[in-house]
Order: structure tokens, then sequence, then C-alpha cells
């Protein structure tokens, strides 16, 4: 599945220095963000959901040429709500589900509004 999302947008998407195709979003539904986070390559994409963010994401080493070091999981994301991956070796990746489930982005940490906060 990772290898035809990548194949569809590569004409679209901007390539990196590692030759590797990138998208931070937002995107649509159905539509790859595409990254790499460490030495780990990340492919999500999102279908809306009852107004919120079904969120896929399939995560692999970007050596592993037999994608034998494959995973994936899925949640369900609020709009507003951010969604937190992290590897052993850098920061983490941020994702966040837009208004009305219409987008899915990559977002900086300092871009949260920390809410019920009491010194």
């Amino acid at each position: 599945m990772a290898g035809v999302l990548v194949a569809l947008t590569a004409g679209s998407t901007p390539v990196r220095a590692d030759g590797l195709a990138q998208n931070l979003g937002p995107v649509g539904p159905h539509e790859p963000i595409l990254t790499v986070v460490g030495s780990k390559r990340i492919i999500a994409f999102y279908q809306p959901d009852n107004g919120n963010c079904a969120v896929h994401v399939v995560v692999w080493n970007t050596t592993d040429v037999n994608a034998e070091s494959t995973v994936g999981f899925g949640a369900t994301l609020s709009p507003g709500q951010v969604a937190h991956i992290h590897t052993a070796e850098s920061e983490p990746l941020h994702l966040q589900c837009g208004d009305k489930a219409t987008t899915l982005a990559v977002v900086a940490t300092s871009e949260f509004t920390v809410v019920g906060a009491t010194k």
C-alpha cells in the first residue's frame, strides 16, 4: 500500500535532497502526507469519519528495501486534535485533524495551545 501512495503522488510532490518525496500538508481526504522523521519514513492519510479524521499511518526504516520493518496503525482524531508519533532518535511528528475533518497536516509544537493550565 505504501508503494502505491508514493507512486501516485511522486509527480506532484516536492522532492527532498535525498530523493524522497515530501508532503507535510495540509492534505484532503485520502491524500498522503509523506515525510522522514529521523531514520523513519512515514506515510499518513485520513478519511472523514462522522466529522472526525480516521488517520492511517505507515512507518518503516528508510534503509529497509524489503519493507521488513514496516508497521502501521490507525487512530480517530477529533477536529483540532493532534496525534504524536515518536521515534527513538528524533523529535516526534505531530499530525493534526483540521476543522470539520477537512484536512490533515503536520504541525509544529509551537502551534499547540495549552488549555486549562494554571500556575
